[in-house]
């Protein structure tokens, strides 16, 4: 199956298609920092060449060539108008994207979309504005206008969604959904917004793949049983607070930690492992709302950022209590890049492609559903 990625950045979600069997016919990406990461990692991608990788501006890209073509397109409109911690300004931010979004989709008209931005994204007071998203991306062929507001286009939209005439055009069934990436199994508390859509003349039903791990079962396996200590070699720890009890009735699996991923790479003495993007940055500083992650426990979200991170989040709390930021290696292990990945930019350029991208697994996880489902039509 063919795919087409947009805004790919460092190249989670692009990764994530392709280790679901999607190969790549086009990627694009603005940022030439992100798009020398793309070409570093080719082969991981499964591109043929560099070639198949544009780094330039999106607007400027005809995609019609692609019409018709394409099973999956796919990608993360840049998440900057719409992030908690910036600016928020929406429709008023000249990086959003979404109408160069639905523009692709009208021209390649593919089978299925999956696109991915912050939980932001479904702020009270973006509503409206999320709104708007969806029914264009519902509706692409129905196009804004150049001297149209935004507004008076929703409108337009609204009236085909609620107008009891078949419309002949482009349509997609739209769904989203707000997710926790812990809940899958990625060792990290990241919540992100994915939006999906199939073409109507797509037979099949669909939902959202259902959350596999929690972290109820994750105390239970640390403070009654103690399997999570044991499997660590660490004595078992109690905590009064626990309300948990035997037996314990849950399917799901435990929230994966920072330990049951970096345990070969936190080393005493910071002593240097031979890994590709494994190097030690002095600085870290813990203090009153800076805090790291615990080594016990789900990571915080990764931002895209080093020093200046608030919150700490590009830290982790060692077993001393003493704390380090994440090298390159560790941060794209949270983000469930395999280690063969590599990042060729500076640790601050790394980390903020790091902290942009989609977690790979989680990626995978959804994309992989979305293939069963275009698999399942085509029998």
């Amino acid at each position: 199956m063919n795919s087409v990625e947009l805004f790919a950045g460092g190249g989670g979600l692009a990764l994530a298609s392709s280790l679901s069997g999607f190969r790549h016919s086009f990627l694009v990406e603005w940022d030439k920092d992100s798009a020398k990461t793309l070409k570093q990692n080719i082969s991981e991608l499964h591109l043929r060449s560099a070639s198949s990788i544009f780094n330039g501006d999106i607007q400027s890209v005809d995609f019609s060539r692609y019409s018709e073509k394409i099973d999956l397109l796919s990608g993360g409109p840049p998440c900057q108008p719409f992030s908690i911690g910036g600016k928020a300004k929406a429709y008023n931010d000249q990086r959003d994207m979404f109408p160069e979004a639905a523009r692709a989709l009208a021209e390649i008209k593919p089978k299925a979309f999956v696109f991915e931005n912050v939980r932001g994204l479904l702020r009270k007071n973006f509503s409206k504005y999320f709104g708007y998203i969806v029914l264009q991306l519902t509706y692409p062929e129905i196009r804004r206008k150049s001297n149209q507001s935004w507004e008076d286009h929703l409108s337009v939209l609204e009236k085909h969604q609620t107008s009891r005439s078949f419309y002949k055009g482009l349509k997609y069934n739209v769904v989203f959904r707000l997710v926790n990436a812990a809940d899958y199994g990625i060792p990290q508390k990241r919540e992100r917004v994915f939006i999906v859509g199939f073409r109507s003349d797509i037979k099949g039903s669909w939902s959202f793949p259902e959350p596999t791990h929690s972290k109820e079962a994750l105390d239970y396996s640390k403070y009654v049983t103690g399997d999570y200590w044991k499997k660590h070699s660490i004595p078992f720890k109690v905590n009064s607070g626990s309300t948990l009890k035997i037996p314990f009735d849950s399917n799901k699996k435990p929230w994966v930690t920072v330990r049951d991923v970096l345990s070969d790479l936190l080393v005493p003495n910071n002593r240097v492992i031979k890994i590709p993007n494994h190097v030690i940055q002095p600085g870290a500083k813990q203090y009153a709302g800076h805090t790291g992650s615990l080594l016990d426990e789900p990571s915080k979200t990764i931002k895209a950022g080093s020093h200046g991170v608030p919150g700490g989040e590009n830290m982790v709390v060692l077993d001393d209590g003493s704390v380090r930021y994440y090298t390159v290696r560790e941060a794209a292990r949270i983000q469930t890049f395999p280690d063969n990945y590599i990042f060729p930019c500076s640790w601050t350029e790394s980390m903020r492609q790091i902290g942009n991208a989609v977690p790979v697994q989680l990626g995978k996880i959804v994309v992989d559903s979305v293939a069963r489902m275009l698999k399942n039509e085509k029998k």
